[in-house]
C-alpha cells in the first residue's frame, strides 16, 4: 500500500469578500467616487452601443455594461504611476484608469463634471468612432486605447495578446525600483492561452510586480467557462506558479478595492505577481446590443438574476443605507452623466439630409494613412557614419565574426544602461549556443536575462520594455524559425504597435536570430526570415555580411527607434575580418547598400553569406558583374538610388539568396525591381534561390534544398548568354 502526503502550494489562494462592516467603514469620498465612475461608464458605454446601433461605429462595440465594478474598484486602489492594459473588451478599465489619473483626489458628484472628464470621455469616443481628435488619432477604435501619460498602456484585440507587453513594463518597474505596478486586464477566454501561462510563469520566477486580472464573466462569446476547462475557478492557475491569488465578486466594487489593495500591498514589497480572479457579468453579448439571450446560449432567467446584483444597483444601495446621498442625488448624477454623452456625441455627429453621420471635418486626412509605420530615422541625425574603406582610425585584421557580436554588445551595455539582453541560455555556456553573448552575463548580471523557453512571453515582454522608453530590449531567437512561435508578439504587438496607436510611441527592440543552413538541424531550424519579416509592416532588417558593418549595423539597430531584426549566419560566424581596434561608436545608414564589386555587365542583389560566395564566383570565372551587399532588407530601407544607378550602367539583374523558395525575400524584391526599373532591363530579372522543401536532416537533401554556388554559377552563364556572349567556363 503506498504512502500518500497532500502537497501543499507554494502560494496562498483566497476569496475576499466585502462584509457591512467594510461598507460602513468606506470613506463617503470614496464610495461616492466609485459609484460616480460607474455611472460615467454606463453612461459613456450605451452612448457607444447607440451610435453603434444606428451603424456610426466602424467595427465592433464590445461594451462591458455590467462589469464596470471590477474595473473602478481596483483602478481607485492604484498609484497614479500605475500602469494598466486590456483586452478588446476594455473601454471600462481604460476609463477608470483615466478617470483616476485627472481626478485624483476623486469626483464630487454634487458637482458638474469638470472640463478634463468632458475631454477624456470626447476623446476616447473620438477614438472609437475613429476620429482624428482621438487618443490614437482615430486608428485604434474600440479595441486599441492608449493614454500612457494616464497608465493606460495600451489595449488589445488579440485576446491575451496584450499579457506579456504588461509584464514587460512591470521588468521595468521592479528593474528601477519605481514601486509601481502594473495590471493587465482579460477575461475568462485567455486564461487557457499558452502566451497568457508562458508569462505568468516568467513573472513568478522573476518576481515581477504585475497582477493578472481575470474578469470572469463566464463566457468567451458564447462558449462557457465549464466548456473550456475542468476547473472554472480560474485564480487557481496562480498555484501552479507560485502566485498569490484572490477570488472575489466583481459585481461588488468594494470586495475588488479591499483585493487590490492587499495584491498592491504583496506586489509593491517585492513579492513577485498575483492574480485577481473577478466573477462579472456583460449584459449583453459578446458585440452589439442585444442580450446573450437572442442568440440562445443565456437564458433570460440567468440575466435577469445578474441584472439583480448590477454594481451600480448595490453600490447606490450601501450609499443609500449609510444616507452618503440619497436617491434624488443617484437620479441626478444618472442623468448629468446622460446629458453629458449626448452633448459630446452632438459635437462629432451631425444630421444631414435627414441622416446621421459623422462631422466630416473630424475624419483623419488620408494623407495620415501610412504616417508612423516605422519612424523618420531623426534619431541619426547628429552621429557619425563610416565604411570600412574610408575609415580613419586603426583596423584589427583576422577578427572573427562572432566575437565582433559579443565585442560590440559589450560596448553598447557598458555605454548605455538602457540595454538589456534576453533570450535561452544567453547567459550559460559561454555566451549562449555560438558565444554570440560571451562575457555578458558577467559583466552585467541584471541586464543579461536568460529566459525559460518562452519566445511568445518573452518577446512580449521586451515589447513592454521598448513601449516603455527606458529600456531599450535585445532579445535572441536561437533560431528564426521560432519566429513562427512568437509570431503574435512579432508582427501584431511590437510591428504594429507604433503606427496602430498614432505612429507617436518609440519601439526600440532589437531581434537577433541565425540563418542557420547547412548546419543539419532540418526543417524547423533552418529558415531564412528575411522575406517574412519584408512583408510585415513596422519591422526593418539588417543583414551584416563583414565584421566591421556589423559594428555599424548593430549601432544602428540599437539607436534604431524601431524593432529591428539583425540577421546573422552561421556561416559567417567563423569567417574573419577587420574590426577598428578600439573606435567601436560608429554607425553604417540603414538604407545604404555597398557595392562589393564593380562591373559593367550585370547587377547582382545578395546578402549575408551570399555576398562572399558569389563575389568569390564571379571573381573565379571573370564574369563582369557589379554585387551589391543590400545590407539593409526591409521596404523602407532598400537602396533603391545605388540599385538603379547599377541596372542603369549594366541592364541586366540577378538576385541570389541562399533560402526557399516559398518564403523567398528575393521574389518580393524582384517584384518591386520590375517596376522600378523596367525602362533599363535588357532581360527579365533572373533569381537564384533554395528549392520549394526547407532544408532537411539528409546532408544530401539539405544541399539540394538550399541555393549552392554551382546555381549560381548556371545563373551567371545565362545572364551572359541572354546578351548574346559566350558562357564563360
Amino acid at each position: 500500500m503506498p504512502e500518500y502526503k497532500d502537497l501543499k502550494p507554494l502560494a496562498p489562494w483566497r476569496e475576499i469578500k466585502a462584509s457591512r462592516d467594510d461598507w460602513a467603514a468606506l470613506e463617503p469620498e470614496l464610495g461616492t467616487t466609485m459609484l460616480t465612475q460607474m455611472h460615467l461608464i454606463r453612461a459613456f458605454e450605451e452612448k457607444v452601443l447607440e451610435l453603434a446601433a444606428q451603424g456610426l461605429v466602424h467595427g465592433p462595440a464590445h461594451s462591458a455594461i455590467g462589469q464596470e465594478g471590477g474595473a473602478v474598484g481596483s483602478a481607485i486602489a492604484m498609484r497614479p504611476g500605475d500602469q494598466v492594459n486590456g483586452s478588446h473588451r476594455a473601454h471600462h478599465q481604460f476609463l477608470a484608469k483615466a478617470l483616476c489619473f485627472v481626478e485624483r483626489d476623486g469626483i464630487d458628484y454634487q458637482e458638474p463634471f469638470s472640463g478634463e472628464v468632458r475631454h477624456l470621455a470626447k476623446r476616447t469616443l473620438a477614438e472609437i468612432l475613429g476620429l482624428a481628435q482621438g487618443f490614437c488619432k482615430g486608428r485604434g477604435g474600440s479595441m486599441h486605447l492608449r493614454w500612457p501619460e494616464s497608465g493606460n498602456l495600451g489595449t488589445n484585440a488579440i485576446v491575451g495578446g496584450g499579457v506579456p507587453i504588461a509584464a514587460g513594463a512591470a521588468w521595468v518597474h521592479r528593474h528601477f525600483n519605481t514601486g509601481n505596478v502594473v495590471y493587465t486586464f482579460f477575461g475568462d477566454g485567455a486564461v487557457n492561452i499558452g502566451s497568457v501561462l508562458e508569462t505568468m510563469n516568467i513573472a513568478a520566477a522573476w518576481k515581477l510586480p504585475i497582477c493578472f486580472f481575470i474578469e470572469n464573466n463566464g463566457y468567451a462569446v458564447s462558449t462557457t467557462v465549464a466548456e473550456s476547462t475542468a476547473e472554472t475557478r480560474l485564480s487557481s492557475r496562480g498555484l501552479a506558479f507560485g502566485i498569490s491569488s484572490f477570488k472575489v465578486d466583481g459585481m461588488d466594487p468594494l470586495a475588488v478595492y479591499l483585493a487590490s489593495e492587499e495584491a498592491n500591498a504583496h506586489m509593491r514589497t517585492g513579492h513577485g505577481p498575483t492574480i485577481i480572479e473577478a466573477d462579472v457579468y456583460r449584459f449583453f453579448h459578446q458585440n452589439g446590443a442585444l442580450p446573450g439571450s437572442a442568440f440562445g446560449y443565456r437564458t433570460k432567467q440567468e440575466e435577469a438574476q445578474w441584472r439583480a446584483r448590477d454594481p451600480l444597483i448595490q453600490a447606490a444601495q450601501h450609499l443609500l443605507e449609510r444616507q452618503i446621498l440619497g436617491e434624488g442625488a443617484i437620479a441626478r448624477l444618472r442623468d448629468q452623466a446622460l446629458e453629458m454623452m449626448n452633448a459630446i456625441a452632438s459635437e462629432l455627429i451631425e444630421t444631414s439630409e435627414g441622416k446621421r453621420r459623422i462631422v466630416p471635418s473630424l475624419w483623419p486626412d488620408e494623407s495620415f494613412r501610412d504616417f508612423g509605420v516605422r519612424g523618420n530615422l531623426e534619431e541619426f541625425d547628429h552621429v557619425r557614419f563610416e565604411e570600412e574603406e574610408t575609415f580613419g582610425g586603426q583596423l584589427k585584421p583576422g577578427v572573427k565574426f562572432v566575437d565582433t557580436i559579443a565585442d560590440v554588445m559589450d560596448r553598447r551595455m557598458a555605454t548605455d544602461p538602457r540595454i538589456v539582453v534576453m533570450g535561452e541560455d544567453i547567459h550559460r555556456l559561454k555566451g549562449g549556443t555560438n558565444g554570440a553573448t560571451r562575457g555578458l552575463a558577467r559583466k552585467y548580471p541584471d541586464r543579461c536575462l536568460g529566459t525559460p523557453i518562452c519566445e511568445n512571453a518573452f518577446t512580449g515582454l521586451a515589447g513592454g520594455m521598448a513601449a516603455d522608453g527606458r529600456v531599450r530590449p535585445v532579445i535572441e531567437f536561437m533560431y528564426p524559425d521560432f519566429v513562427w512561435v512568437a509570431a503574435d508578439q512579432v508582427f501584431n504587438q511590437i510591428g504594429k504597435a507604433r503606427h496602430m496607436f498614432g505612429g507617436g510611441n518609440a519601439m526600440p527592440l532589437v531581434l537577433r536570430t541565425k540563418v542557420a543552413m547547412g548546419t543539419g538541424y532540418g526543417s524547423q531550424h533552418s529558415m531564412d526570415p528575411a522575406g517574412i519579416f519584408a512583408t510585415a509592416p513596422g519591422w526593418r532588417i539588417v543583414a551584416p555580411s563583414t565584421p566591421f558593418d556589423y559594428v555599424g549595423l548593430m549601432n544602428s539597430a540599437l539607436l534604431c527607434n524601431d524593432p529591428v531584426l539583425v540577421l546573422e549566419h552561421v556561416d559567417l560566424y567563423s569567417s574573419t575580418g577587420s574590426t577598428p581596434t578600439e573606435d567601436l561608436d560608429f554607425y553604417i545608414p540603414l538604407g545604404k547598400a555597398k557595392i562589393v564589386r564593380t562591373g559593367s555587365r550585370m547587377t547582382i542583389l545578395t546578402y549575408l553569406s551570399m555576398v562572399r560566395t558569389t563575389v568569390q564566383l564571379a571573381d573565379e570565372h571573370g564574369i563582369d558583374a557589379e554585387i551589391i551587399d543590400l545590407r539593409s532588407l526591409d521596404r523602407a530601407s532598400v537602396d533603391w538610388q545605388t540599385i538603379e544607378a547599377s541596372v542603369r550602367k549594366t541592364n541586366n539583374l540577378l538576385i541570389v539568396e541562399q533560402g526557399a523558395a516559398g518564403t523567398s525575400y528575393g521574389g518580393w524584391l524582384a517584384d518591386e525591381a520590375q517596376r522600378r526599373l523596367f525602362d533599363w532591363l535588357d532581360q527579365p530579372i533572373q533569381r537564384v534561390h533554395g528549392a520549394d522543401a526547407s532544408p532537411s536532416i539528409s546532408k544530401v537533401l539539405e544541399a539540394a534544398a538550399c541555393a549552392r554556388p554551382g546555381d549560381i554559377t548556371t545563373a551567371l552563364q545565362e545572364m551572359l548568354v541572354a546578351q548574346g556572349l559566350r558562357a564563360v567556363a
